[in-house]
Order: structure tokens, then sequence, then C-alpha cells
């Protein structure tokens, strides 16, 4: 599957993705340590969703639009990370991963972004000029394993690959497996679109077989059945998530199921956690 992200700026999958990265953050942040964040494949950034891309797909009316017309107050932390790079009333810009992690810091935080495609990496270290973030342009899954653990006792690592290679999931799990022998208590937000659920199910046994004892998997399915060859949801892998995270997450995936639920489906929204094998 290749996934291109300025092509689906705003879509509902980035909506999920976002909500649940600020709550994971902000969990995190309710002790006072430093925390490093890690983004290993970034992105440019900052999207134009009036831009030829975004509007070639349209996805963002079925993502942020959606999520700006609801009024639950569980997204009002989304809502105001995506308004914070647009003027006042008006939504253009969308802020990726690293605009709403940068946003997040606190003065003892620190954030390292990566993205080894040339000409995103050069729009991505324009889009964070502004910030105290560094930006790398290596290949993603060396520099995951060479960046852990982190400087700081604490930390997040957000993998986020477009999934254009073969071999993608893959490498996220052996990559996963070294870096979890590596940092043990350190915390993974792993994102991944779904679109066939044997083809999910079998991955998730592959990481399953990692025997990591917090691993919890939240999946969102847009559709009450899949339909076939399209675009079904997508979800995270999160290892180590903070009890404060997952004590707070039934309404807000409730709040975020129904904002972006499809007409004619209720759609499902779900965490679980993996266990051992």
């Amino acid at each position: 599957m290749n996934y291109r992200h300025s092509f689906h700026a705003g879509n509902s999958a980035d909506v999920v993705k976002h909500a649940l990265l600020i709550a994971l953050v902000r969990a995190l942040q309710q002790k006072e340590g430093a925390l490093t964040l890690i983004d290993t494949h970034a992105g440019c950034g900052l999207y134009d969703l009036q831009g030829d891309q975004a509007q070639r797909t349209g996805e963002s009316v079925h993502g942020v639009l959606r999520a700006f017309a609801d009024h639950d107050a569980l997204l009002d932390d989304y809502r105001a990370a995506v308004q914070a790079v647009n003027a006042a009333g008006y939504l253009r810009l969308y802020p990726g991963s690293p605009r709403v992690l940068a946003q997040l810091l606190r003065p003892q935080d620190a954030l390292i972004l990566n993205e080894k495609h040339p000409d995103d990496a050069r729009t991505l270290r324009a889009a964070m000029r502004d910030t105290p973030a560094a930006v790398h342009e290596r290949d993603a899954y060396e520099l995951w394993l060479a960046m852990v653990p982190p400087r700081t006792a604490r930390g997040l690592v957000v993998v986020d690959p477009p999934y254009e290679q073969v071999d993608e999931r893959a490498r996220i799990t052996a990559t996963l497996a070294l870096a979890h022998r590596k940092w043990g208590h350190g915390v993974t937000a792993i994102w991944y679109p779904l679109k066939d659920r044997a083809a999910h199910r079998r991955w998730t046994d592959d990481m399953r077989a990692l025997a990591i004892p917090k691993f919890l998997t939240i999946e969102h399915w847009l559709y009450d059945d899949d339909q076939p060859g399209v675009y079904n949801g997508a979800g995270l892998f999160i290892v180590n998530p903070p009890y404060a995270f997952t004590q707070a997450l039934p309404p807000l995936l409730d709040a975020l199921r129904t904002a972006l639920a499809p007409e004619g489906h209720r759609g499902e929204l779900s965490a679980n956690w993996l266990g051992a094998a």
C-alpha cells in the first residue's frame, strides 16, 4: 500500500492518530521529568488542504472537517492543535505529527524528527524552523535503533511510515524487537493503515509473538463490513502506554468513532491488549 501523506492529510486516520498522540504525550507529561519525542517518518510537517494532492482525494472532508463540525469537548485538544497552524476561524493547513508534537513540548522536552526523502526533508526543515526540533535525513529504522534509549530517562518513538515497501511491516517488527531489548520501558507508537482483516491479523500475530508485556493495539474500522480494495481504517500499536492514557481511552475512542463514522455505518474503534503469544 502506498500512503503518500500529502494525498491523505487531514483524513480520518490523521484525526484518530493525532488525537491519540496528544492524549499519549499529555499522559506522559503528568510527570515532570524530561521527555524525548522521536518521529522516525516525519514527512513534510505541514500540509495544504487546498493543494492539488489533498484536493485530488478530498479525504479531509471525511476527517478533520467532521471533527470540526462535531462539538464533543473530548476533541477540543485535537481541534486546538489544528487551529494553531491556521488563522482564526480558517482551516487551510493541516499539521503533521511533527507540528503536533512541537506544540506539546515543555522547556525540558526534546523533539527529534527524521525524514529520508530529500525533498520532504527540505520541506520539513522549513516547516519546523520556528521550533527547537532537530531534523535528520536518515533511514528510519537505523535512526530508531540509534536514538534509543534517549538521553532523557523517558521518551516516545512515533513510527508512521508510508507503507510503500513490501517488507515495511517485517522491518517494523524486527526493529521493534531490537529496540525493545535496548529500551524495555520506552513508549513506542506505530501507526498502520487497515485494508484487509486477514492480512492484518497475520501481522498482529507476528507482533504478539514478540511477547512484549504491555502492548496495546487500537483499531479504527470505518465500515461495519470490509470494503474490498479500499482504505478501511487505521490503527496504532502502542508499547508501554501510561496508565493515565489507557484509563482515559474509552470515552475518547467513542467520541472519535461517533465523529468519523461514515453515513450508514456505526464503525468500530477499540483498544485491546495483545498479550503474550
